[in-house]
């Protein structure tokens, strides 16, 4: 049961997010506050903001996946992935301008999306599951920020700041999953057409749907499972890119094409 204290940091983050004024990160707070600094406490928070920002009138389109690349699980001293929730008001299509004066300290991400023809409710869901829930997937890109100045970050606060989600962008151009292969797709990102990022596929916990089952389990057991129509965000394929108003990123991934986006 969230308590005054987990309420306090949630609004912190919300007000963060609404002034465009990062704040010192919170696992500090939650300490002094006598909170466990741990995910479970960290995703009350992430849950009090979702509640806000329902009550306003947005709407849950599907979940991003974080935290995928073992570099930074080693960096934050974690071996598990985080997640957060996508909203219809940061959603944009390809070749879309994005307001940066919505936005704190941006960073683009290059990934796979997928999009859920089926609900995926079994705590023990497989990749099999995956690949059978999964009606298409998309060449995707992920603006994240964080309401953390500096991006001085650790687990707890970037799980309870919806895992540093805000905004992305889905390409048109749709593929079935058994007519591409994910796992050595290569992934590369331009920004105002210099490359700025690359990667592949098994970067992604050694594959994109690995990472969409180990969400599909996760969700499952918190009691707030994916469902047909959820857009699903895998994780990045490549090191995220800081982005300032006016430059354009367009990546490239095998088997899904090309996907842009412009800051302004």
């Amino acid at each position: 049961m969230p308590t005054a204290a987990h309420e306090t940091i949630a609004r912190s983050l919300w007000e963060a997010a609404a002034t465009r004024r990062p704040i010192p990160p919170v696992r500090a707070a939650a300490a002094q506050a006598g909170i466990p600094v741990d995910a479970e406490q960290a995703y009350a928070i992430q849950r009090i903001n979702r509640d806000r920002r329902l009550r306003g009138g947005d709407r849950v389109v599907g979940r991003k996946i974080g935290l995928t690349a073992k570099a930074v699980q080693a960096q934050l001293g974690v071996d598990v992935p985080d997640f957060g929730d996508l909203w219809a008001s940061t959603s944009y299509g390809d070749g879309d301008e994005i307001p940066i004066g919505a936005l704190i300290q941006p960073k683009v991400e290059a990934e796979v999306a997928l999009v859920l023809g089926r609900d995926l409710d079994e705590v023990d869901a497989t990749v099999a599951d995956v690949i059978r829930g999964t009606e298409f997937a998309l060449a995707a890109l992920e603006i994240v920020d964080s309401r953390i100045a500096y991006w001085q970050i650790g687990l707890f606060d970037t799980i309870a700041d919806n895992a540093s989600a805000a905004a992305f962008v889905l390409a048109g151009d749709p593929a079935r999953l058994d007519g591409i292969k994910l796992r050595d797709a290569r992934m590369s990102l331009l920004r105002n057409d210099a490359p700025a990022s690359e990667g592949v596929g098994h970067a992604c916990l050694g594959h994109p749907l690995n990472a969409a089952a180990w969400l599909a389990r996760a969700l499952a057991r918190a009691g707030q499972p994916l469902r047909a129509g959820d857009i699903v965000l895998t994780g990045a394929l490549g090191p995220m890119v800081p982005a300032q108003a006016g430059d354009r990123f367009e990546a490239t991934i095998d088997g899904l094409g090309r996907i842009a986006v412009r800051f302004v």
